[in-house]
């Protein structure tokens, strides 16, 4: 009956993807078919640096993971109609984006639909969404909406595979299963018709955040075309690399230049160095990427060093909550992302707006550069003796220890050694700006051999 409903109305309001079109990613495309974003809209996204991811549906109900748990910890017939139960009477998209901002965060990523299929939005093309729940309230617009009054840009994570749709050939649990009947074309239809819906009903968007194209039925040409439709419908918006069929497992880079996305996603894992290719760490704040009771939380510490670690690296930090079946978040989760923001407003400037380097990153710590400055963000220290960083082509001219205390930096020609007394340095990270005479971006990038240890 629901896919019926979508053929009839995908007919009647799209009839340019109706059924007799030739399937989106039939068409035989090239990387040289795409255009890329503006210049302007990866540089702006790069310099937010820091963003919240959130991953929520009516499997929080159950504590389990989104999407994994059906029909594993949750039977496929209960999974499926938890929806029915799914009634956040408590959330408050204004609060969501208050708790984002008092982050310190300057985007947010929300899932619209995960690989379980179920659509957090009013869409027109399934009934599985937030309007046959109890709730009937379009959580996307909400948030969207929110977001955008406190200034915080909004992008949507949206599955590529959905092991409940009907015509996509995989099943769960975790797509190891066929379905008997399926149909791909008309599931990939589906899929560029939500597309066009979130885009034109909720958008600007910051980025499409794709996932779950690693299953057999997605194809280099479904990414190509479905790159080529998401930038048609917006010029300006990012969308990942995992539109296509480039990534490397969790490490998440592609290296081959045939394969389209903006971006690369490392997941669970802080990205290696990389200034050319522009690159985005996805971690959870706990372990669990949906709410489970009592998950284990990341330490502040741990949450600031990653991101530090992470624009060192010169990439982007997309930390996850997981909101709880009343549509909070975690209050737990909720201090922990103000104590980042707390530490944001006082170290700020060395995140935002940055760019990594010039010293790579490593034990030691990391470091971002901005104008003629250099921000070293330093974690561990030699068991005795100054830390020691390579010598660089340019002439630090000033420095200031902005953590507490007071350092000493001595530049010669073959390194740049760092003494700070043991008791004035930071817990977390021990903020030393330095001034260069000129651009410290032209910086040749410098691997600290040992760490800085001696």
């Amino acid at each position: 009956m629901r896919i019926l409903r979508w053929l009839l109305v995908s007919a009647l309001l799209f009839p340019s993807v109706g059924l007799d079109r030739e399937c989106p990613g039939q068409e035989r495309l090239s990387i040289k078919d795409l255009q890329g974003p503006p210049a302007e809209a990866i540089q702006k996204w790069r310099s937010m640096r820091f963003g919240l991811f959130v991953h929520w549906g009516p499997v929080s109900l159950k504590g389990t993971e989104i999407g994994w748990s059906r029909g594993r910890e949750v039977p496929k017939e209960e999974f499926d109609r938890l929806y029915l139960q799914f009634n956040p009477t408590r959330f408050d998209a204004d609060q969501w984006a208050s708790i984002a901002k008092a982050a310190g965060v300057r985007y947010l990523v929300f899932t619209s639909k995960h690989h379980d299929g179920f659509c957090l939005w009013d869409t027109k093309y399934t009934d599985y969404d937030i309007m046959a729940s109890p709730f009937k309230r379009d959580i996307v617009k909400e948030l969207a909406d929110a977001c955008r009054k406190q200034g915080i840009a909004f992008g949507t994570y949206y599955s590529i595979c959905d092991w409940h749709h009907p015509d996509y050939p995989t099943d769960s649990p975790g797509g190891r299963t066929m379905k008997p009947k399926h149909n791909m074309d008309r599931y990939v239809r589906y899929l560029h018709n939500q597309m066009r819906e979130l885009i034109q009903n909720y958008g600007p968007l910051l980025v499409m955040w794709f996932d779950g194209e690693w299953e057999k039925p997605w194809t280099h040409q479904h990414g190509l075309a479905l790159y080529r439709h998401v930038r048609s419908l917006q010029r300006d918006i990012l969308i990942n690399n995992r539109v296509d069929k480039g990534r490397r497992g969790m490490e998440g880079i592609t290296k081959s230049e045939e394969f389209a996305g903006d971006f690369d996603t490392p997941e669970q894992r802080v990205g290696f160095f990389n200034r050319q290719r522009p690159w985005e760490s996805c971690i959870t704040i706990c372990r669990q990427w949906a709410w489970k009771p009592n998950d284990e939380l990341k330490s502040l510490k741990e949450c600031v060093r990653i991101l530090l670690q992470t624009v060192g690296g010169d990439g982007n930090l997309l930390l996850n909550v997981g909101p709880m079946p009343d549509g909070r978040i975690e209050p737990r989760q909720v201090e922990r992302l103000k104590q980042i923001g707390a530490w944001l407003r006082r170290y700020g400037d060395g995140v935002y707006g940055t760019r990594g380097g010039p010293f790579q990153p490593g034990k030691w710590g990391a470091s971002t550069c901005k104008g003629n400055r250099v921000f070293l963000f330093v974690m561990n220290w030699p068991a005795s003796g100054p830390l020691q960083l390579p010598s660089i082509a340019r002439k630090i001219v000033a420095y200031r220890t902005l953590s507490g205390g007071d350092a000493r930096v001595d530049q010669t020609d073959d390194a740049i050694r760092i003494a700070l007394p043991e008791k004035e340095r930071d817990a977390i990270a021990t903020v030393i700006e330095l001034t260069l005479d000129g651009d410290a971006f032209s910086v040749p990038p410098v691997v600290v051999k040992g760490d800085g240890e001696r």
